[in-house]
């Protein structure tokens, strides 16, 4: 049986492989994308999801705009790693043909809520963007979050920040939001922090080799990612050359094949105040505080297992 899932999105460039990759893989049955501000307006999000899907052949799946502002209190925005690319990172509309599919009437929040309470079977919640939506959705309905069988967030991170030096982008936009979540109680929430994802590079040779298998979903990965090597090598070079991090398609990977992201139970704070740790992660890995475990937090991954299994699902004709 497929695994249903919500793809809650800030679609630039990793969001867009993550979708492909959702959207094609035979295993994962993507029920809905619902977006969301971050690495750009909601207007440009929304717009580069309804491009991405009709570009595959899926705009059969259902495109729900959401929020467009922080959940909650924000401190004076510093320099984002889109910044620092010059934009290169997550262009405002991504190089696509235009979209003649539309976003759906109903906002996200609401749709989010309607559809968690109706659930009859396990759906599985993917956010990978800032997590102000889902923080809204479960404000609203603190009982969808039982309805909810994972929960896997692209955010946070460990040892090195990118937005900042202890922060992670997602986090660091909508702190609060995210302090909603890890305190909502989902029954099993997987972390893929920056740590797993930087260990999961994508080269220039295998985005050429994937450019080269010639299906509409690996062409525009492909693009997506050489143009994440640009940005990449511009303001954050990688451990190796000509490389680049796809964060977001991780999450999928993951759901597609779990051993490509070993996890840790460990309890996940939410920094919401600090000067210098705004957005902060805390990760508590030796087990310092009084807390107990709240996430499952992969903080390496195999770049081979990843690599393959995009490979394999976007050079699938559809």
């Amino acid at each position: 049986m497929s695994k249903k899932i919500i793809l809650d999105v800030d679609t630039g460039t990793d969001d867009a492989v993550a979708i492909m990759l959702a959207a094609l893989h035979p295993d994962i049955d993507l029920i809905a994308c619902t977006t969301v501000w971050g690495n750009r307006p909601v207007v440009n999000t929304t717009d580069n999801t309804l491009r991405v899907l009709d570009h595959i052949g899926r705009s059969d799946i259902p495109v729900y705009k959401g929020l467009d502002a922080p959940f909650g209190p924000v401190q004076v925005p510093g320099p984002t790693t889109d910044d620092q690319s010059g934009g290169k990172m997550h262009p405002a509309q991504l190089d696509l043909p235009p979209a003649t599919s539309v976003e759906q009437d109903q906002p996200a929040v609401e749709w989010l809520v309607e559809t968690l309470r109706a659930a009859t079977e396990p759906i599985t919640l993917v956010p990978v963007g800032p997590l102000t939506n889902i923080a809204a959705a479960v404000t609203l309905d603190p009982s969808i979050v039982d309805k909810v069988d994972e929960i896997v967030i692209m955010g946070g991170a460990h040892y090195f920040g990118n937005c900042t030096p202890a922060a992670e982008s997602n986090i660091w936009h909508d702190p609060t939001a995210a302090d909603v979540v890890f305190r909502a109680g989902f029954k099993r929430l997987v972390l893929v922090p920056l740590d797993a994802t930087h260990d999961a590079l994508i080269t220039k040779t295998q985005a050429d080799e994937l450019h080269a298998t010639g299906t509409p979903a690996a062409i525009a990965s492909a693009e997506c990612i050489q143009q994440r090597i640009v940005a990449h090598d511009e303001s954050q070079p990688q451990k190796i050359p000509n490389s680049a991090a796809v964060h977001d398609a991780l999450c999928i990977a993951y759901l597609i094949d779990p051993a490509v992201i070993p996890l840790n139970h460990y309890h996940v704070g939410i920094e919401t105040v600090g000067l210098q740790t705004f957005g902060r992660t805390v990760i508590d890995i030796r087990q310092r505080g009084t807390e107990a475990p709240n996430a499952h937090v992969a903080l390496t991954a195999n770049a081979e297992l990843f690599y393959t299994l995009l490979r394999d699902t976007l050079s699938i004709a559809h």
